[in-house]
């Protein structure tokens, strides 16, 4: 019951923070998080300004890789504080085909927040996309939440919904959904044991 009112309560607050995204923010303005009714502890994070890109088509390399695409300047994004299977490890394909499901109900069109530029060049950034209903869905964060990534505590220092990132990591862990659900490698020790 105690899973059911979290998952409830997170839910709800996504819900809240998605509806807010679109319908009362100026036009590039985005939430970078806030509160759900049950942690109303967590401090409210200032707003993020967006960028609007498009998918660049079967650039999803797995569940916190992919690339997009503006006026012909392309953007190689990681997803800031997640770290999901690599597609050679078990559930690495699992992982990625919800994000592209998740991608597509938005047609390709992401909403970015970049953070910073890491060591490989990439965008860390804040990935949303907005669906049918005109809200906005934080992947990083579901991603989380249905566990397809772990929380990549030291990369996430700098993620404007850090706090939310963890929560839903947090739920997932208890209902030991997708990579919570047996001994599964995380990906950043399984790339030092494949180097």
């Amino acid at each position: 019951m105690k899973k059911l009112l979290n998952t409830l309560a997170l839910l709800i607050g996504l819900g809240l923070i998605c509806y807010s995204c679109v319908k009362e923010r100026p036009a590039e303005q985005l939430p970078s998080g806030s509160p759900s009714p049950q942690n109303s502890q967590l401090p409210k994070a200032p707003s993020q300004t967006y960028e609007q890109w498009n998918l660049v088509s079967g650039s999803v390399y797995d569940g916190d890789t992919l690339r997009t695409e503006k006026n012909a300047q392309e953007l190689k994004i990681r997803f800031c504080g997640t770290d999901s299977p690599e597609i050679k490890q078990p559930l690495g394909v699992e992982a990625r085909e919800p994000l592209r499901s998740l991608i597509e109900m938005g047609n390709g069109e992401l909403l970015i927040v970049p953070i910073e530029k890491d060591r490989y060049g990439r965008t860390v950034a804040e990935v949303y996309v907005q669906d049918s209903k005109s809200t906005a869905v934080n992947l990083n964060m579901q991603m989380l939440r249905d566990g397809y990534a772990w929380l990549y505590g030291q990369y996430a220092n700098n993620c404007p919904s850090k706090e939310q990132l963890v929560l839903a990591e947090e739920l997932a862990r208890e209902e030991k959904l997708g990579v919570h659900s047996g001994g599964h490698q995380p990906p950043w020790e399984w790339r030092k044991a494949n180097k």
